[in-house]
């Protein structure tokens, strides 16, 4: 009875260690999402507000009118236009490493280590090249950076997904005619599913959530929502109604992405996408 009462009390410990912990994690989401919808002195009251009176929706009225959502639909075009060029060049790219090794052996290792480069240690350059071939503040150009700068990564996580497939597989099917192109669309790509999803939901988050690029290369005609956001912010005072409306729309997308592809993100995950 005692050992069992321990293993309980145990249980019970940890059940309301991840309560909290989960409760600690989401509260700041609940209070982006209450301050989309509170009034101007609801969201200066003290004590503070926890749940506004009624929910507004003149926040996000206003974005609407005044065009600042617009850059919620840029930051989908570019991110999703950057991550299909990039899924679609890196996987080609890590199938020719594992398969051909092209490049010798350690081509996969200096790929990888371009990524590691900060992105303000080349903004600047890149903006100088792009005012000379007139790319500033346009969807092409911030694209092309997008789908350059995720590259590496592409590479690198989908040559894991390919070392974990049978070559015999590859073999069978060439010895019933299919050209290596048919066996990397009906072979290749359907035996590592799990890992084209997880590693295009990363690539999406990560050219959605950049800032230095977008803050160099975009004026008005390109800006993403991470861009918008920053002209909220004032010296005299903060628009906390905008900036939470934004960051909401601007956390939607990848919501609603995680959740439809939660499935594949987790055996995307699981499965051995560092093998060196």
């Amino acid at each position: 009875m005692n050992a069992k009462f321990k293993k309980n009390f145990k249980t019970g410990l940890r059940l309301a260690g991840a309560v909290a912990l989960t409760i600690l994690f989401l509260f700041p989401i609940y209070w982006l999402f209450m301050i989309s919808f509170k009034t101007a002195d609801e969201i200066y009251a003290y004590p503070p507000v926890w749940w506004p009176e009624s929910l507004q929706f003149s926040n996000y009225a206003v974005l609407f009118k005044d065009g600042d959502a617009a850059t919620v639909g840029n930051s989908l075009i570019v991110a999703g236009t950057s991550t299909v060029f990039a899924m679609l060049l890196g996987t080609t790219c890590a199938y020719s490493i594992v398969r051909f090794k092209t490049g010798g052996n350690h081509l996969a290792n200096w790929i990888i280590s371009q990524r590691m480069i900060p992105p303000i240690a080349i903004v600047f350059p890149v903006f100088i090249l792009y005012v000379w071939f007139g790319l500033v503040d346009t969807y092409f150009g911030l694209i092309l950076l997008y789908t350059a700068f995720n590259l590496p990564y592409v590479i690198w996580m989908m040559r894991g997904y390919i070392l974990d497939i049978p070559i015999s597989l590859e073999h069978a099917a060439l010895v019933d005619g299919y050209t290596r192109w048919q066996v990397l669309w009906k072979v290749i790509f359907p035996m590592c599913r799990a890992g084209l999803f997880a590693t295009a939901i990363f690539t999406f988050v990560f050219a959605w959530n950049d800032f230095i690029f977008a803050l160099v290369l975009t004026r008005t005609e390109v800006a993403t929502y991470t861009v918008q956001v920053t002209h909220y912010f004032g010296g005299q005072s903060n628009f906390w109604g905008k900036i939470s409306a934004m960051s909401v729309l601007g956390t939607l997308p990848i919501f609603f992405i995680v959740a439809f592809m939660q499935k594949y993100l987790v055996r995307g995950i699981s499965l051995g996408a560092v093998k060196g």
